[in-house]
Formats: C-alpha cells, structure tokens, sequence
C-alpha cells in the first residue's frame, strides 16, 4: 500500500463516518480552545508585569550601594575603580554613578539683574559617556559630549523640560511670583514659564547666605533638552546634568573657595549598572553581589511576578488539559468502534497481504487527522475569542461586568495573548494526543484474526 493510498482512504473512512467524526473533532477544539485561551491569559498577564515594571523603571538598570551591615563592605569602596570593575563585566553596556554633591549650595540665576532664580538647583553628575545608553530621550539639542567643556566660566549641561518653572520672579509677590505646568490666564491660555531654558542665558551662583561666601559663577551652555520621563529619575523632568568630571571639578572649586572641609573619599551613594538585556540582568546582579555590594533592580520583582504568572498559567493550563483529555477519550472510543465495524474490511487486507504496519499507519493516522483538524478548528475559534476578549473585555470590566478578570486587565493592555509558538504547539500537542488515542486501538486492529475477521458480519 502506497502512502498515497493511505492517505485517501483515511480521508475516504473519516468522510463516511461524518456524524462521529464530526463530534469527535468538536471534542478536540473545545479542548485546545480550552488550553489555549487559558494559558494566553497568563502570557498577557506576564506582560503586563513588564509593562507596569517598565513604567517603574528600566528592567534593565541595576542600582548598586554598599552595606552597611556588611562586614565586608567596610574594605569595599564605591568608587571610579568599583565602576570601572562593573563596567567590565560581562553583559554590562555601562556603569555609572549617579551623583549629587553634598556641599554644593548653589542656585541658577536668569534674567536682567538675575531677576528669576531657581533656588536649591537639582544638578546631577553623570559621565557623559553613559548618557545615551541610559535611554535619556532628547526633546531637542544633543547629548553632552564625552569631554564636557566648562573653560572661560560656562558649563555644558543637558536640562529637564519642565525646570522653567523651578523658577520664581524675585520682583513679585505671592501666587504671581510663580508659574506652573499647566497654569493658564483668565483667557484660558497656556501660561510660559518665567524662563525659556533653550535660549535665556542662565547662570550658577553661589547660593551660601555667609558673610565670606565667595563668588561661584558660571554660564550654562544648554546643550539638550531631555524629555521628563521619572522612570529614568525625577532629574529628567526639572533637573540639570552634567559630566560627572565637571560637576566634581566644580565641586572642588566650591569647596576651596568656602574653605569647607571635604568628608567625601570620593565615594558615590547611588551607582547604576545597565544590563544588555532583561535576560542578563540576573547574572550581572549576581555577579556584583559576589564582591560583596548590595543591589537592587526589577528583576527580583519580575521574577516573583513571573513565578506567580507561571503558576497561574499552570492551574489555568490544567483545566484546559482536562477538556483535552477528555476529548482524547472520545479519540479512542470513536477508533474503538471503527475497528469493530471495519472488521471485514480488516480481515481481508491481511489475506491481500497488507502489511501489519500499514493496517497500523491507516488507524494512527485517521487519529491523528482528527487531532490535526480540531487542533486547526481550536486555534481559528482561540483567535477569534482572544480577540474577544481583548476587544469588549475592559468595557465589560469598566462597567462592573467580568469583575473577575480585572487581575489582568489591571497590568497589562490586553486580556489575552497568544503567540506563534502558542498555536504551533497547541496544533502538534492535539495531534500528538490524537496519535497517542489511536495506538491502543490500531493495535488492536493487527491483532483481529484474518479468518475470524473476513466471518465477521
């Protein structure tokens, strides 16, 4: 018997037995349905973890700080030398710290007789070679270049979008001395802030009240504009950043002039390390906490979500499992009874001379066709429900209806995701469970007596 053959006949005895087979298929795509959409609204609540962790902050970024509590960390330093070690290991993009200085007291100044001033200035120092690699987006302007200029008494920074308004007007008083995002007029018009931080010439003072403080200036060259994104840190949004190189040499300057007596060791409280990838971040945490430093990143909290996603995708996995099964049972029992009313029709391939295996491939392989075209049907019906789901789904929970899927729709965007691999193996499993209800019969089948089975009625 050719495979062709094979083939056609299978198709030819599925085909006569419309009725049953019919039902039997609708048991396999209730099952894979069942399976399917089940574990797809665990995979969309996994995603939704990472996209409420990615609006908490970079999955990939890991903060680095000494413990205190730590014997050990007593010899550990977290300086240049610590960065530079962090920054060669492996999957590590960048490392640096992120560093506000203790002793600077200073204030930016801007406008005729300095007129509007932003009191206790939020500069950070970062290098300015990891500025880019921590994804700081850029509303206008470019990134600060590796070597920072600050000669002849200015400063290249990188400024928040919304630090015009950390500026108040020393001219007027109460409410109109100040200006906030979103304020407008009595016309109902946007309100500016005082100073526009792309054009105005803005100056850092010194802002001690000391009798002999000495004088602190310096010109800001506005280089970039960053867009306010906290994720990244509040600096973004009203802060200033500069190249971490220039913000200490600026420290020195500022703490000679005011004869203050430097604590400092040259040590940083916060250090960010970024990761390659979401992936590797485990093992660069690792890595970091074997020298003896203490850690922190979103992956600890991912993995605790990913933990609770998983077993979740198993008990709803589970109850999908249950429907395949059962329709598994329906597999055999519709193979059983095909067996008995083939009987004849068996008993006279084995006089013909049929091989055993062949007689065996033809029952397997009806099996599996029944599994195939119910996993293809389950797949179709899972994509039509998924969309569904994800479509009237959060209006039904927004007025009060499905109350009981608001645990995924409150992380995630959608209710229900199924991807390639999802269907590809939802298909391969129902034939194989097609395969697998068909083995007992088939055999069976080979062991009917060819005399006994051509006497059949």
């Amino acid at each position: 018997m050719k495979i062709s053959d094979l083939v056609s006949l299978s198709f030819e005895n599925l085909r006569r037995r419309k009725g049953r087979t019919v039902l039997t298929v609708i048991g396999v795509v209730i099952g894979t349905c069942a399976i399917v959409v089940m574990v797809s609204l665990g995979i969309a609540m996994n995603e939704g973890f990472d996209e409420m962790l990615a609006q908490w902050g970079d999955l990939t970024q890991i903060q680095v700080y000494l413990q205190g509590s730590s014997g050990s960390s007593e010899a550990l330093k977290l300086d240049d030398a610590a960065i530079t070690t962090f920054s060669e290991l492996e999957n590590v993009t960048v490392a640096t710290p992120i560093y506000t200085s203790p002793y600077l007291n200073i204030k930016v100044v801007a406008g005729k007789k300095d007129r509007y001033q932003m009191q206790y200035a939020q500069i950070v120092g970062v290098y300015a070679k990891a500025i880019e690699a921590l994804e700081y987006e850029l509303i206008s302007g470019e990134y600060l270049p590796e070597k920072a200029a600050s000669e002849s008494g200015k400063v290249q920074v990188l400024i928040g979008e919304n630090a015009g308004y950390s500026f108040y007007d020393t001219k007027r008083k109460g409410d109109k001395a100040y200006r906030w995002q979103g304020q407008t007029d009595a016309a109902g018009e946007l309100l500016e802030p005082f100073v526009n931080i792309s054009s105005d010439v803005m100056t850092i003072h010194n802002a001690s009240t000391e009798k002999d403080a000495k004088p602190f200036d310096y010109d800001m060259n506005v280089v970039g504009v960053l867009k306010s994104d906290y994720s990244k840190g509040y600096y973004t949004d009203g802060g200033i950043i500069m190249d971490l190189n220039v913000l200490k040499r600026l420290e020195k300057e500022y703490i000679k002039a005011n004869a203050i007596k430097d604590t400092n060791a040259d040590s940083y409280n916060q250090v960010i390390v970024k990761a390659t990838d979401v992936d590797t971040v485990e093992a660069v945490e690792q890595a970091i906490k074997d020298m003896g430093y203490g850690t922190y990143s979103m992956s600890s909290q991912r993995e605790s979500m990913q933990q609770q996603s998983q077993m979740i995708q198993m008990v709803l996995g589970g109850l999908g499992a249950v429907s395949l099964f059962v329709a598994a049972l329906s597999i055999a029992n519709t193979m059983t009874m095909a067996i008995y009313e083939r009987t004849r029709e068996i008993g006279v391939m084995k006089v013909l001379g049929c091989e055993l295996g062949k007689i065996r491939s033809m029952f397997l392989f009806e099996a599996a066709m029944i599994g195939l075209i119910g996993g293809l049907a389950g797949i179709a019906i899972s994509y039509a429900l998924s969309f569904v789901l994800n479509y009237f789904g959060p209006r039904l929970m927004a007025s009060g209806l499905l109350n009981f899927l608001s645990m995924y729709g409150s992380y995630g965007s959608k209710l229900s995701v199924i991807p390639i691999w999802l269907s590809v193996s939802a298909v391969i499993f129902a034939t194989f469970i097609g395969v697998v209800s068909g083995i007992a019969p088939a055999n069976r089948a080979v062991k009917i007596s060819a005399l006994e089975a051509i006497r059949h009625e």
